[in-house]
């Protein structure tokens, strides 16, 4: 995937409590070869005030971290987190959130 990997988002449904004002259960990721992965959300979240989205890939079973912007004109975009500092504490929030539900 890209850095900035094109979002479409789809009507949710779900039911569960999200941290945005854009409730959806899935997300269709452009990947750089042009196919699209269509992902659950699992959540939406902030670490030190930046916010994130967690993504179930829906063959590999996993989690998929991005950085997540809802901007002013209702468009979404998920970027990749570039560094591995960043990555890790995002990955243990997320690690530590799941082990409290």
């Amino acid at each position: 995937m890209s850095n900035k990997d094109e979002l479409k988002v789809d009507d949710c449904g779900c039911g569960h409590d999200h941290d945005h004002e854009h409730e959806h259960d899935t997300v269709s990721l452009t990947l750089d070869d042009g196919s699209e992965l269509e992902c659950p959300i699992i959540d939406v979240f902030e670490v030190e005030k930046q916010q994130y989205i967690a993504l179930l890939h829906p063959v590999d079973e996993m989690a998929l971290l991005y950085r997540f912007f809802d901007n002013e004109d209702g468009t979404i975009e998920v970027t990749a987190i570039e560094s591995d500092e960043e990555f890790e504490k995002v990955s243990e929030f997320v690690n530590e959130r799941m082990l409290e539900e």
